[in-house]
């Protein structure tokens, strides 16, 4: 089992520590092509959507009151049943992929993680494993040109030149091999039979499981990463040992050679990248890994959610970035299939500083001394970028003390183009900033400065 840090008595994620790097070849050079993409838009989306509550979570009892807790209009059983019945009423007319992927193109994001299946079982794309599902005749969406909605959004995020992050829920709670009917009412996310005694039943789901896998990894293109969700199915707990190295095996053997696997929490060789949840670790990692966070207060659509800003959402890439990570924003569409509009405009507004300052976020690593007080660092090659970041009120310094243990050659603001006059004692570096006018895409300046 793997040691997890845990932040806030909730977020749990492998220590760096205990990383494993991945032994393909083909595997570690995609996973430095995924570590150069900085940028990926995350989206939790169901039928559960229509209720605005929480994705999943309230349908099991022992994950306690706070999954329940928006389920107010009616007896906890009837909310539950009316949550696993919303796909019958499930219509999203206002579905309309290519302007999401256009606008994800335009915000600055560079892969889509988009969940195919959460822990409800309930699958965004066409199996055939269950006619729990968006093609299902069941759900009124069905006779949409996109009704496949999976599919439609890896073709059009793909005709955007973006890459393809696959959010899949190990546990199944609709399956009947997982929360079994004839064992009862499940009291808690794991499994509610005992594998021990029913092994034919677990490999039933194994089976389940694996087809369900071997269907996104092979239906629909290329897919650059396989994000799983639900760590507590593992061996060391209740034996829940979905056999995942048999059929990424097989996958990464027939198909995608070069599939990243984040098997969170877990640890071992199928974590290629760890994955702190609505934190960012307080130094810089060394080992890939990406936080995953929302633009909102939650994960799932609420009617009564609110937003980050633009300016807190570059403060956010920033603090990620440079200690080495990359920021998966997640946005939860709206029932109707449009995107709030509240987020849509901090996504945009992140967006246009990145067509400013991407070339300092894109393609970059680690930098000491990675941040102090308002500045963060980041470095690619022979450069070295550095971003003071504004208050609400943005003003620069006229001068700016930065450490760098290279020595620099030429600094030039990145907004402008205009050379930067500095002086350089050792590691020691001043940048004189009175020549440089305040203009547009405040929330952080950045310099670039040309090192041996």
């Amino acid at each position: 089992m793997a040691k997890t840090l845990v932040v806030n008595g909730i977020h749990n994620y492998t220590a760096p520590e205990e990383y494993v790097p991945p032994r393909s070849e083909a595997v570690k050079n995609h996973l430095e092509w995924f570590m150069d993409q900085k940028l990926g838009l995350m989206m939790h989306w169901a039928p559960g959507s229509q209720l605005g509550t929480y994705e999943s979570w309230p349908l099991s009892d022992g994950d306690g009151a706070w999954s329940q807790e928006d389920m107010t209009w009616a007896d906890i059983e009837t909310c539950k049943q009316q949550y696993w019945d919303a796909n019958r009423t499930f219509n999203p007319v206002k579905f309309n992929p290519a302007e999401w992927a256009a606008l994800a193109a335009e915000c600055g994001f560079r892969y889509l993680l988009f969940t195919t299946k959460h822990h409800d079982g309930f699958c965004m794309y066409d199996t055939d494993t269950t006619h729990y599902k968006i093609t299902d005749e069941s759900c009124p969406f069905h006779t949409h040109k996109d009704a496949d909605i999976t599919g439609a959004l890896f073709r059009e995020f793909r005709k955007q030149g973006l890459g393809i992050s696959v959010y899949f829920s190990k546990p199944d709670w609709h399956s009947e091999y997982y929360w079994a009917p004839q064992f009862g009412t499940a009291p808690d996310r794991n499994v509610n039979y005992d594998i021990n005694e029913y092994p034919q039943l677990w490999e039933s789901y194994v089976q389940f499981v694996h087809q369900q896998m071997r269907e996104l990894c092979t239906s629909y293109g290329k897919v650059d990463v396989l994000w799983l969700d639900g760590g507590w199915v593992r061996p060391d707990n209740l034996g829940q040992d979905i056999r995942l190295s048999e059929i990424v095996e097989e996958i990464r053997s027939s198909a995608q050679p070069h599939l990243i696997v984040s098997d969170r929490t877990c640890g071992g060789e199928y974590e290629n990248f760890i994955t702190p949840e609505k934190t960012v670790p307080d130094r810089a990692l060394s080992v890939p890994w990406e936080t995953c966070t929302t633009v909102g207060n939650r994960f799932s659509f609420h009617y009564t959610d609110t937003f980050k800003s633009g300016h807190q959402l570059v403060l956010l890439l920033l603090d990620v970035v440079s200690k080495g990570g990359n920021l998966a924003l997640n946005v939860a569409p709206q029932p109707d299939g449009e995107l709030p509009a509240p987020a849509v405009r901090s996504l945009r507004n992140l967006g246009a500083w990145m067509k400013v300052f991407g070339d300092g976020i894109y393609g970059t690593r680690i930098c000491a001394p990675h941040a102090s007080d308002r500045i963060f660092y980041t470095g690619k090659e022979n450069d070295v970028y550095v971003f003071f970041t504004y208050d609400e009120t943005p003003s620069l310094p006229n001068q700016l003390a930065l450490r760098v243990e290279r020595t620099v050659k030429k600094a030039v603001s990145m907004r402008t183009g205009i050379s930067v006059r500095f002086r350089q004692e050792g590691n020691d570096v001043t940048l004189y900033l009175e020549n440089i006018p305040m203009g547009g895409a405040f929330y952080a300046e950045g310099f670039r400065l040309i090192t041996d």
